[in-house]
């Protein structure tokens, strides 16, 4: 459950006296820390961005938490509890991520214990790839026994052998080189010679992740020197004295596809580096991790990358290597913002528009506010780049919070590619059998494409290969057994699966409903299109990307490698096609359906669809062929479709924000979104009534200025959610809106404080939503 806790209770155990005392934070949603007290055997070893184990809740279970404050100072009231183990030697979390995530707390209304519990990756907590060692060393000679006790020649060789190492050696170790048996080295320490102590080292397996990381960093052969052209030049012009002069800087690139983003990035990462200090870099996708690090090696020292599919002993090793200072460039996801790192210079964030940054799950955090704020705590520079920016960053470039940087040509003035859109309203339809999901236009340019030695992207943002199946004759629909969705039909695996939940079933032989064997299997997704791309071009070798066919480690990369060595010729796949793809011999690309995702009720998806119709039309035409562009449409007509064909983001954005403004939405308004959710549908609507009533409550007493106003915030709902069952639970929302952060959270604050839900009813609190489904 992830209500808020807002009026604790002290905790009344045992009476301590005056001495060392630490808050202790839990991974609950609880908005403050808990004092105990710190028995004198831990005083040397507690400290902030520490975990300890305390005993917690009514039942005192020892419980594990972040220390975020040591004092001599006890709590106002009540009695303390002893603090029951230490549980790490360093410090987890340094003062400046400790900074961040008490913002972070604050901000998306949250437990701190929940933020630090999720910023520390489970391989760190757990030690993941690490193991107690036990090392010895020779004793200082103040501390040698007097007098010296007599030794053998076996054990004066394991002694001369340590002191010739000048170095701790594992006990084993040591027995090994001095070729002697534990027992020779455990009398040396028994006779107070050599002394021992255990310390946490890298295992068999984390050593291989150290090696590997290592092997990623070998030099290799620089690229040539790249000339910037006038545009970048005027980029850098403005960027560069920021790096060399520090502090807080916001800037945001705003350059087309292919106009040479990258390669600021890469001099401004240079620059930082050069000066002794570390970046962080934030990706999207996964998948393009790869390519960014192939583009980083050889240019920026070190390069350690961060993301969700790496092993816990994968993230735990690279994690301690950015904790000691052995790289000075982390790459990742979302996770990589919170990077350990000891001299943090520069935050870069490619594709900043990416809803892939926003965090689903506590804490509700999105990267690039987060990655903001860090920039802000530790008086850095931090680079944000697109070639379709957030309406929000763009509104704050227009208001100055941003430095607005312009790169309006691709470089070598290579031209944007032309864009044709298809109206699929008006197209041919075949002689023979149903119309296929590429037109005939489309699959005209793609035989044309194919002939002359160029390269496909066929993008198409539904996977799976019939996105629903339902019965001609009573009308029935394959749904998910826990949630209101269509199931859609995957034939690789012969399954009906639900892409929410993961439930599946077998394929319906006939229909549950009346019985008929008519069952009709209809929509389009990736497989369906893969299987007619491979009947229709036999000749040509054709692949698919989406997250069925990219569950593998190292299968994004081995794809793409496909694609750019000219073994695969046709690239289908989903929105991970769409960006940071760079292959020059693509000359056409192909958007199977543009409309998808345009009508869904969100206030972002005319958004959407523009920055995903602009980024796939930019995989062509980055080489000397050029390219073009088609895009098949029921909607030719669409602002954001006719716009994203003539590559104008600035007029996209000017319209699109006046719809806003006219809405009160962001970057106008700030926004919440909570949910209620039960498996009782009773119990859920129950409690939504309640909750609005504490809001009205809220909105009537709270905050009211000098002429009695209250403030202005505005609440929408209760009202069931578009998606209402999911994954089993009844789900109502609520849609709080204000003109500033502070008056929505001063509001829900209020209201959050006096509702508290009912067993088996949940609640959670979304600030700054991108998901209103």
């Amino acid at each position: 459950m992830e209500t808020l806790e807002l009026n604790p209770t002290s905790i009344t155990p045992l009476d301590t006296p005056v001495g060392i005392y630490a808050d202790i934070v839990f991974d609950r949603p609880l908005d403050h820390p808990y004092t105990y007290a710190v028995p004198a055997a831990l005083a040397g070893k507690v400290g902030t961005g520490k975990r300890v184990e305390a005993p917690f809740g009514r039942g005192g279970r020892t419980t594990s938490g972040f220390c975020v404050r040591v004092g001599h100072n006890p709590p106002a009231r009540g009695e303390v509890k002893d603090i029951a183990r230490v549980l790490d030697d360093d410090a987890l979390v340094d003062e400046h991520l400790m900074k961040l995530t008490r913002w972070m707390a604050d901000y998306y209304l949250c437990g701190w214990g929940q933020v630090l519990h999720a910023v520390v990756p489970a391989g760190v907590r757990d030690n993941a790839g690490t193991r107690q060692a036990t090392f010895v060393e020779p004793v200082a000679k103040a501390e040698l026994p007097n007098p010296l006790p007599t030794i053998t020649a076996v054990q004066k060789a394991a002694l001369d052998c340590l002191k010739k190492e000048n170095r701790p050696l594992e006990l084993g170790q040591l027995a090994r080189l001095a070729k002697c048996g534990p027992g020779v080295v455990a009398s040396l320490v028994k006779k107070r010679l050599l002394k021992k102590f255990t310390e946490r080292v890298e295992s068999e397996a984390g050593g291989q992740h150290e090696r590997a990381a290592e092997a990623d960093d070998s030099p290799v052969s620089p690229p040539p020197d790249i000339q910037l052209n006038a545009d970048q030049t005027a980029v850098w012009d403005k960027l560069n004295p920021i790096l060399h002069a520090g502090g807080f800087h916001a800037f945001l690139l705003h350059g087309v596809t292919g106009s040479g983003k990258t390669e600021i990035y890469l001099r401004a990462i240079e620059e930082v580096v050069k000066q002794g200090k570390e970046a962080i870099v934030l990706v999207p996708e996964i998948s393009l991790t790869p390519q960014t690090l192939e583009r980083f090696r050889g240019r920026c020292g070190n390069v350690a990358v961060l993301h969700s599919h790496l092993t816990d002993a994968e993230r735990g090793a690279y994690w301690r290597r950015v904790a000691t200072g052995h790289v000075q460039v982390v790459v990742g996801a979302r996770s990589a913002v919170f990077a350990p790192t000891r001299k943090l210079g520069l935050i870069v964030i490619d594709e900043e528009h990416e809803t892939t940054f926003k965090q689903e799950a506590t804490p509700r955090y999105h990267a690039r506010d987060v990655a903001v704020m860090r920039a802000r705590l530790e008086d850095i520079p931090i680079v944000m780049g697109s070639a379709t920016p957030s309406l929000e960053s763009w509104a704050n470039a227009a208001r100055g919070a941003y430095t607005l940087l312009e790169l309006p040509k691709r470089v070598e003035d290579r031209p944007m590619p032309p864009v044709q859109v298809i109206d699929l309203r008006h197209e041919p339809k075949p002689q023979h059998g149903r119309p296929g999901a590429i037109s005939p236009t489309l699959e005209a340019a793609m035989r044309s494409t194919l002939k002359a030695k160029g390269q496909v992207i066929l993008m198409l943002n539904r996977r799976g290969f019939s996105t629903h199946v339902h019965c001609p004759g009573c009308g029935h629909v394959a749904q998910c057994a826990h949630c209101d969705l269509a199931l859609t039909f995957h034939r690789t695996k012969a399954a009906l699966v639900c892409h929410y939940c993961g439930w599946e079933t077998a394929p319906y032989a006939k229909c549950p409903g009346c019985g008929q064997a008519a069952i009709r299997y209809q929509g389009l997704g990736t497989e369906k299109l893969h299987v007619e791309i491979e009947e229709k071009f036999p000749g040509s070798v054709c692949q698919r990307m989406d997250s069925d066919t990219m569950s593998k480690p190292g299968s994004h990369q081995r794809v793409l490698d496909a694609f750019r060595d000219g073994l695969v010729h046709i690239l289908v796949g989903t929105q991970m096609i769409a960006k940071g793809l760079d292959f020059p011999n693509v000359t056409l690309v192909g958007v199977v359906n543009a409309d998808v995702g345009l009508h869904l009720p969100d206030f972002r998806s005319a958004e959407r669809t523009f920055q995903l119709l602009a980024q796939v039309a930019g995989r062509a035409g980055r080489g000397e062929k050029g390219g073009r562009v088609l895009v098949q449409t029921y909607t030719p007509e669409h602002p954001c479709i006719t716009l994203a064909a003539g590559h104008d983001y600035a007029t996209f954005a000017a319209q699109e924000l006046v719809h806003r403004k006219q809405h009160k939405y962001p970057p106008y308004e700030r926004m919440a979104r909570l949910i209620v959710r039960s498996e009782k549908e009773e119990a859920a609507g129950a409690f939504a009534d309640t909750l609005a009533g504490a809001f009205q409550s809220a909105l009537a007493t709270h905050a009211r200025d000098s002429a009695g106003k209250p403030p202005p915030v505005r609440l929408l709902g209760p009202a069931e959610c578009p998606v209402f069952r999911l994954k089993n639970f009844y789900r109502f929302h609520f849609q709080v809106q204000a003109d500033s952060s502070a008056a929505l959270h001063d509001v829900l604050r209020a209201a959050l404080a006096t509702a508290r839900p009912p067993s088996g009813v949940e609640f959670q609190v979304d600030i700054d939503p991108y998901s209103m489904l």
